[in-house]
């Protein structure tokens, strides 16, 4: 019990860590290439990267990583959040939920705030998903 409550803290701790603000100008054009991704290890299961705005701030866009069969715990967020899978498969389910449906590439999902859920990268290969939300991004489990 007290290491999945110390894998829980260190994950929350390292999700919200604030990054340099990716400056936005809706009147600019902005491209940002796979390979100019800067992925930030949160953990050894999670990375992330800023496209747009700063994650523990305010609003962002972030692209995310998980390692092959990897499940987050139960948690919430504070903000809505909106999210679409790049690669992989992966799971949403909200507390309660038995089966929830597998995503591919492609598809689409999405978080209110403060819903409690687990996402899970459930395929054999690591999962790239993007995600975006009006706020900063905060990480409390529910284990």
């Amino acid at each position: 019990m007290l290491k999945t409550i110390l894998r829980a803290r260190t994950l929350m701790a390292a999700m919200v860590m604030a990054l340099p603000a990716l400056a936005f100008d809706a009147d600019a054009p902005i491209v940002l290439p796979r390979g100019d991704q800067v992925f930030e290890p949160l953990n050894p299961m999670i990375a992330m990267a800023g496209a747009w705005g700063n994650r523990g701030e305010g609003a962002h866009g972030t692209f995310g990583t998980f390692e092959p069969n990897f499940t987050t715990p139960l948690h919430t967020h504070s903000g809505a959040y909106h999210g679409v899978v790049i690669e992989g498969t992966m799971t949403n389910p909200f507390a309660g939920e038995a089966n929830p449906p597998e995503m591919e590439a492609g598809s689409y999902w999405y978080v209110p705030a403060n819903a409690v859920h687990a996402t899970a990268c459930v395929s054999n290969t690591p999962c790239r998903f993007y995600f975006h939300a009006d706020k900063a991004f905060d990480f409390v489990t529910h284990e």
